[in-house]
């Protein structure tokens, strides 16, 4: 979801905010509602326009997809942007993932206005303004989270790449395009059709 990391804007000098690396969830709370789409990742502040058409339907699909996989097994619960998520030691403060999944075991994870742990398994779809971050920074943190799965969709060339967590880094579990089933290792039988992901 977010862009690159940039320097602080002639919106945001103006205000009494910290340099990038000593952001914390108290700063990010201070933001001002202006449209932008804010994240902090390892104390840097990440800034991205509003997600492009194909992004959004790419979530909008994805997400009651798994959301009726989830609820149907009884197996947790799904959300999405916009949506704080705090991930342990100050590697994200917040993140917020397009959609994400949090297994019944792990619900205590979830506070009234954000919540405080990784995801078991996280989805970001890629823009023009934020793949860089999605394929490298993220990636790295969502590792380093302990987030048990990720996965990372392209609207521009239709395809869904599956990670799953080894030890402490990813692997890929496999690459999917259209006219296939993408799958889950978190979740057995999860194998939603790429091409229903990608529909409008």
């Amino acid at each position: 979801m977010a862009a690159r990391a940039l320097a602080k804007s002639s919106l945001l000098s103006s205000e009494s905010f910290p340099d990038q690396g000593d952001w914390t969830y108290e700063d990010y709370r201070r933001l001002p509602d202006d449209g932008w789409r804010y994240e902090v990742l390892r104390g840097a502040l990440h800034m991205a326009p509003a997600p492009s058409l194909p992004h959004q339907r790419a979530v909008w699909n994805f997400g009651p997809i798994l959301r009726s996989f989830v609820r149907a097994r009884d197996l947790g619960t799904v959300l999405g942007a916009p949506a704080d998520i705090l991930l342990p030691g100050g590697l994200a403060t917040p993140v917020q993932p397009d959609v994400f999944f949090i297994s019944k075991e792990r619900l205590g994870i979830l506070r009234d206005s954000h919540i405080e742990g990784a995801p078991d398994l996280v989805l970001e779809v890629l823009s023009p303004s934020n793949w860089l971050t999605d394929r490298r920074e993220k990636f790295q943190i969502y590792a380093e989270a302990g987030v048990r799965e990720y996965w990372i969709a392209d609207p521009k060339i239709r395809t869904v790449e599956v990670f799953v967590l080894r030890a402490d880094t990813y692997e890929l579990l496999g690459s999917f395009g259209p006219s296939e089933r993408a799958r889950s290792e978190v979740l057995p039988g999860f194998e939603p059709a790429v091409d229903e992901i990608f529909a409008g």
